[in-house]
C-alpha cells in the first residue's frame, strides 16, 4: 500500500535541497583547501571554479532562497514541527528508513533541512497565495469525507475472486485477511486500515476511488487493481458527505497541497519571497544566480 521511494524521494522542495558550501569562509581567501607536491588550493582558487559551474552558482542560489524563507517564515515551522515529521517518515518505513535515505542520496540531516524547507516553503505559499471561493466550490464536489475499509491484499486476480466468492458463502473477512493478505500491518487486525479522505496520498487513487463508492457494510463485487496487487475491499463505515464548513480545513490543505506540487505556482512564491527580501549580490560574475525566479534587473 505504500510507495516508499516516490514519497520521501518528493521531499525536495520546490526552492532547493538546504546546500552548505565552504566555499566563502571569514578565515581567509588565500586559506588552504586542499595541498598535493609541489602546490595547493586556495579557497580563493576554489572559489573561482565554483562560481563558474552550474553547481556553484545552484548552490548559492539555494542558501540564498533557504535563508530568505527562514528570515520571513522561521517563526512558523519549529525544529519540533521537522521532529514530528521525520519520526513520521521514520516510523513509516521502519527498517527500510535508511537504504530508502540511502537511495535518495540523503542522510539523516539532510532529509530534516528537506523537510524544513518543505515546510518554510508551504508557510510562505499559504501567506502569499489566498484559496479563493470558486477553488473550495471545485474542491468540494469531488470531496469524500473520511471512511473507514477493512481490505484483502493478495497479488493474483483469481485469489482475489475467490476470496470474494468466499465472503458470499458465509466466511469472515477477519478469517479470509489472516489467511491470505499480503499486507502484514493489517491481516491481524481484520484488514482494517486508518480511516482516510479524498485528500490522502498514501494510499492508491485505484483503491480510493473503488473504496468511495460502496456503502457501509457493502464489499467490492470484483478485484480491485493497484500498484501493490489486487484488493479485495469491505466498507465499515461511509458517513454522509455533510456540510462544507466541517471540512473547510481538510479541503483548504488538498488545495494548497495541490498549488505546492505546481511548479509555476512555487516559482512565483519564491520570487516574492527573494523580492522581500532585497537581496544583494555582490559579485558580479555571480548576478543572474536567481534569474530562474526573479529578473536581473530586480537583485541589487
Amino acid at each position: 500500500m505504500k510507495s516508499y521511494m516516490k514519497k520521501v524521494a518528493a521531499v525536495v522542495a520546490v526552492a532547493g535541497v538546504a546546500l552548505s558550501t565552504a566555499a566563502c569562509s571569514n578565515s581567509g581567501s588565500n586559506s588552504t583547501v586542499a595541498s598535493y607536491k609541489g602546490g595547493k588550493i586556495t579557497q580563493q582558487q576554489y572559489y573561482d571554479e565554483m562560481k563558474k559551474s552550474q553547481a556553484g552558482k545552484s548552490t548559492l542560489a539555494n542558501m540564498i532562497i533557504n535563508r530568505a524563507l527562514e528570515q520571513q517564515y522561521g517563526k512558523y515551522v519549529s525544529s519540533k514541527k521537522v521532529d514530528k515529521q521525520y519520526n513520521n517518515y521514520k516510523k513509516q518505513y521502519g527498517s527500510q528508513f535508511s537504504a530508502v535515505l540511502q537511495q535518495n542520496g540523503m542522510t539523516a540531516s539532510s532529509f530534516k533541512e528537506n523537510l524544513k524547507t518543505n515546510l518554510l516553503s508551504e508557510q510562505a505559499l499559504k501567506h502569499i497565495k489566498k484559496i479563493t471561493k470558486k477553488q473550495e466550490q471545485q474542491a468540494w464536489k469531488s470531496y469524500q469525507p473520511k471512511v473507514t475499509v477493512q481490505h484483502i491484499l493478495v497479488a493474483k486476480k483469481s485469489t482475489a475472486q475467490d476470496i470474494i466468492k468466499q465472503l458470499k458463502d458465509g466466511k469472515s473477512f477477519s478469517s479470509l485477511a489472516k489467511k491470505y493478505s499480503l499486507d502484514t500491518a493489517t491481516k491481524n487486525k481484520a484488514g482494517k486500515l486508518p480511516s482516510f479522505d479524498s485528500t490522502d496520498n498514501t494510499l492508491d487513487s485505484a483503491f480510493k476511488t473503488a473504496a468511495f463508492k460502496l456503502k457501509t457494510g457493502e464489499v467490492t463485487s470484483t478485484p480491485v487493481k493497484s500498484q501493490s496487487g489486487y484488493h479485495v475491499i469491505k466498507m465499515i463505515n461511509h458517513p454522509a458527505k455533510g456540510k462544507f464548513a466541517d471540512h473547510k480545513k481538510a479541503i483548504d490543505d488538498e488545495i494548497y497541497a495541490s498549488m505546492a506540487q505546481d511548479q509555476s505556482t512555487m516559482k512565483d512564491v519564491i520570487a516574492t519571497v527573494l523580492k522581500r527580501a532585497d537581496v544583494s549580490i555582490k559579485d558580479s560574475d555571480l548576478k543572474d544566480v536567481l534569474s530562474a525566479y526573479v529578473s536581473t534587473g530586480a537583485t541589487k
